[in-house]
């Protein structure tokens, strides 16, 4: 055996998926089965308009349209041109997703759409980790070889889960790390505590930290890191460090230098949507308050207790056509929504008076 594990904790409408190599915690994902990201999608794609001055052509999947580079496909093609094409990067900020015409196997004429989903987070990982037992709490989720357990986070996996939510990462000795996501790009602050002798201090927590953190939470895209505390003309010595901190990652992301006000640029691969957009927003709340609900299930049915949220709550569980019914299958029978005017933004709360 490898020493690996892939512990899948299921709730209704989501399955978490962790990974750890003896007590290291090495990846964590999100899987949504009712929303997924739709990498690995494969679909009848058609051009809709070829743009030379993008090296590329936008193609419509049916719902949405993706961008096909010409380094993936779209060189000649002209519009109405009817392709498979394979989903490569997740939509981000309004645009839709990336895609590649390689190895989409060709596929018969008919309608634009969806011809196959690509594989969710526990799949993936599973193939990433061949030789790790698998771990998780609802057979109906497993994959073959899987083994069932009662609670596939035991509390310090679930702590571990939960501190990834917070942007400031505690580490030995009065170090920290303090995470900053932007639209433009994510913003990490240093302070070595304190430490004595920063280039020691960085080989010996920060950067370590700093690889685990942007790899567990799946930062992405333009990073920007403070090395706090050490001038800016001696930061360039830290270059080797970072890059060797950052080896490990399957992303392999790329080192490249210093801006001229000392701080260290970092440019890893988007595929999947970083942690913090998973966590955000109405659809994230509302599985939040179903996580609650399906582990304190009384074995009454008649007990269920209704949910009452803010209308764009309400409507992002009505929209997922998995996880509504995925707690009904639990509590044996459909929840009661309450859509709510005066809760405002992603707010809910639990009503027990209908026992």
């Amino acid at each position: 055996m490898s020493g690996e594990r892939i512990l899948a904790a299921c709730s209704p409408g989501e399955v978490r998926v962790a990974v750890l190599r003896g007590g290291k915690f090495l990846e964590y994902a999100i899987w949504r089965p009712g929303q997924p990201d739709g990498v690995g999608d494969v679909y009848r794609g058609r051009v809709t308009a070829p743009m030379p001055a993008m090296a590329g052509a936008f193609v419509s999947l049916g719902a949405e349209d993706g961008f096909l580079p010409d380094s993936e496909g779209a060189k000649g093609l002209t519009v109405g041109t009817i392709l498979p094409v394979r989903v490569t990067r997740a939509a981000i900020g309004g645009k839709g997703p990336r895609l590649s015409a390689r190895g989409a196997e060709e596929v018969e004429a008919g309608a634009v759409g969806l011809i196959r989903r690509g594989p969710g987070a526990l799949e993936r990982l599973a193939a990433a980790y061949p030789e790790a037992e698998i771990l998780i709490d609802d057979p109906a989720m497993a994959p073959r070889g899987a083994t069932r357990v009662a609670q596939a986070f035991d509390d310090d996996i679930a702590g571990r889960v939960d501190a990834l939510a917070d942007p400031v990462v505690a580490l030995p000795n009065g170090a920290r790390l303090s995470i900053h996501p932007t639209p433009a790009l994510v913003a990490i602050d240093t302070d070595s505590g304190g430490q004595t002798g920063s280039l020691n201090a960085f080989n010996r927590t920060i950067g370590p930290a700093l690889a685990r953190e942007i790899r567990l939470r799946n930062l992405s895209g333009a990073i920007v890191v403070d090395l706090a505390g050490l001038p800016i003309r001696k930061r360039a010595a830290l270059g080797p460090s970072i890059a060797e901190a950052l080896a490990d990652d399957p992303l392999k992301p790329r080192f490249l230098g210093f801006t001229a006000l000392g701080l260290a640029e970092i440019l890893r691969t988007r595929i999947h949507p970083p942690l913090h957009e998973l966590l955000a927003g109405p659809h994230a709340a509302g599985l939040v308050a179903l996580r609650e609900i399906a582990a304190n299930l009384d074995p009454d049915p008649r007990r269920l207790p209704a949910l009452r949220a803010a209308p764009a709550v309400v409507e992002a569980l009505q929209r997922d056509p998995v996880a509504l019914p995925d707690l009904a299958r639990r509590a044996g029978r459909a929840l009661t929504l309450r859509s709510d005017p005066s809760l405002t933004g992603t707010a809910w709360r639990l009503e027990h008076d209908h026992a």
